[in-house]
């Protein structure tokens, strides 16, 4: 008896001595002495982060963030079961955040949008960060930043890592932590370029006032920049995962992406209503005799209406600009040739496509101009399902559903970059949609794709099962949803002659993550396909239809990305083959340029 006395004193002595221990225990790791040339780099570093400052306040770049909430899944690890979709256009130049978001029109107003809240404060309250501090209210806008007031070495400890390369960057890699606790302090790591001494990565959370509880008011987030000009590094991407938001009963995750984009545009106007438009190179045409008729007056009233709503949209960094033979005219343009040559439609006017810059899945006409967001354009996973869509728009322009022929007078375009949703209005009646999308059926039908229709079936079929959930996704802004409003595809008939889907056939491939097929460049906000080496799933988790994912880059420097390409080596031909470039009109296309 005496003996069990003494070893239960003796268990409490030890208990007692192991909580005081772990009281004392150091919230961060133990720091390593930088060696000269370590210490000299972070110096630098420090100098850089101020001049990324003050470049970024010398902009107003676009900022499009795009949430999905998540839940877990047994067979698909997690699934998105809601999701939250802001674009604005933000100026710095004041040191402090100044953001207008680009409004829908007020019919469109439901969700994400509801109300009239600028685009930080709708951020805040759709994260549940408003807890009543300046800091939060900005939402992820300062994730662009490592700490704009006072990150030096009287705040904070770094400690050196290793040296990894990041694409063709070599980086020194530091642990960074604050000294002293202070509200959004970060805390993480950071991966400095070694020529000029940026930071082109950092990588973890922000602190809160007092405790650890309080850093529950941050999301972890992993953003990038790049050399976007000589000398001239900006921030480009921000990617945000949580997979526990606090309610441990639903089990409810986050995952963000923001992307940056039109650092080059100019200052967008707020007060006043006259924006300058842009004046194209005019042509000489006083030499033509030819007398214009009325059908071809009319249409050529169309196309002036057109003209003027694609150069308001691209001067608001809302349509990426023309490349030469970029992914526009290879792919898409190549389609259209391909359903409009065995359908035998003739137009007075080439049909040309765009790409809208945006993560929401729509599309539209614009006279004989086809407008088809980034979103959509990613999650399609075959020249198939991309001709599908474009069918249905292609079928728009021959029934002759043209854009509203009153913006062929400029000065109702005269307005600032923010109104442009609610001032043009793109979007086709329900009669309109239902009329193409029959017709845009016999033209599949006719063409090179009749036998590979059962593919873009899938891709419609998964759009109306993930559309429950991506309300936000699925909302358009400037044109057509893909869906009817009861969430029935409009392709309907593709949708029902589709197998049912198997998650376990890793031959099928429904639908693709965002981001699976183009970039934007941030600085002139054109579209480029990934160079990216593509991937079959192997198992049902990666295939990720229609989801956020991470984000990774493989940097260089301005000078390496605009050097002449190098000949291709062994091997491109086949990551080639697996993207989906358009075929003609007599050569098949590639079946199943799975990215994946």
């Amino acid at each position: 008896m005496k003996f069990r006395k003494i070893a239960v004193a003796l268990l409490l002595l030890m208990l007692g001595v192991s909580c005081a221990e772990a009281k004392k225990q150091p919230k961060y790791a133990q720091a390593h002495q930088l060696t000269p040339d370590q210490q000299a780099l972070v110096n630098r570093a420090i100098a850089q982060e101020k001049v990324l400052i003050r470049g970024i306040q010398e902009r107003t770049p676009l900022v499009q963030t795009y949430i999905q909430d998540t839940t877990p899944d047994p067979k698909l690890y997690e699934v998105p079961i809601d999701d939250h979709y802001m674009l604005s256009r933000v100026d710095f130049s004041n040191k402090a955040f100044y953001d207008k978001g680009y409004a829908p029109r007020e019919e469109r107003k439901t969700g994400f949008f509801k109300g009239s809240l600028a685009a930080i404060s709708g951020l805040t309250k759709a994260l549940g960060l408003d807890r009543g501090t300046d800091y939060n209210s900005n939402g992820f806008m300062q994730m662009m930043f490592i700490d704009p007031n006072g990150f030096d070495m009287q705040h904070y400890v770094f400690s050196f890592v290793r040296r990894e390369f990041l694409g063709s960057l070599r980086t020194w890699v530091f642990d960074v932590h604050p000294k002293v606790s202070g509200m959004g302090r970060f805390y993480g790591r950071i991966w400095i370029e070694d020529q000029g001494g940026n930071i082109v990565r950092f990588n973890g959370t922000y602190t809160g006032p007092r405790s650890d509880e309080d850093s529950r008011l941050y999301f972890h987030f992993d953003s990038w920049r790049m050399n976007l000009q000589p000398n001239v590094w900006l921030p480009v991407a921000i990617y945000v995962e949580e997979p526990d938001r606090g309610d441990r009963s639903h089990k409810i995750g986050l995952k963000a992406q923001t992307h940056f984009w039109g650092y080059s545009l100019k200052l967008p106007t707020r007060d006043s209503e006259n924006v300058s438009m842009r004046v194209e190179d005019a042509v000489d045409k006083s030499g033509d005799s030819q007398d214009v008729g009325p059908l071809q007056a009319t249409r050529d009233w169309v196309q002036q209406a057109e003209n003027n709503v694609i150069d308001r949209l691209e001067e608001a960094g809302l349509v990426a600009p023309l490349t030469p033979d970029g992914y526009e005219t290879k792919v898409l343009d190549q389609i259209v040739i391909n359903l409009a040559v065995p359908n035998n439609l003739e137009f007075s006017s080439p049909v040309h496509c765009r790409v809208l810059l945006t993560s929401t899945v729509e599309a539209t006409t614009i006279g004989n101009t086809i407008l088809i967001s980034k979103g959509l354009l990613d999650t399609l996973p075959n020249e198939e399902s991309i001709a599908s869509v474009v069918a249905l728009e292609l079928a728009h322009v021959a029934l002759g559903h043209h854009i509203d022929t009153r913006y062929a007078f400029n000065d109702r375009l005269l307005f600032p970059d923010e109104s442009t949703f609610q001032r043009i209005d793109m979007s086709h009646t329900q009669q309109e949609d239902a009329d193409a999308a029959k017709t845009a059926e016999k033209y599949l039908e006719a063409s090179m794709y009749k036998d590979r229709l059962s593919n873009a079936g899938l891709y419609w079929k998964e759009l109306a099962n993930r559309g429950k959930a991506l309300k936000a996704m699925n909302t358009p802004l400037l044109g057509d949803s893909m869906l009817k409003p009861d969430g029935t595809p409009w392709m309907a008939q593709l949708a029902s002659a589709a197998p049912e889907i198997d998650w376990d056939n890793m031959s099928q491939t429904t639908a693709l993550p965002l981001g699976s097929w183009l970039k934007i460049d941030p600085w002139d906000d054109r579209v480029h396909m990934l160079n990216a080496k593509r991937f079959a799933p192997m198992n049902p988790r990666d295939k990720m239809p229609f989801e956020v994912t991470p984000i990774f880059f493989n940097l260089q420097r301005y000078e390496d990305a605009n050097a002449a390409p190098a000949a291709p080596a062994a091997g491109a031909a086949d990551q080639n083959a697996a993207q989906p470039a358009a075929g003609d009109a007599t050569q098949p296309a590639p079946s199943n340029p799975n990215p994946q």
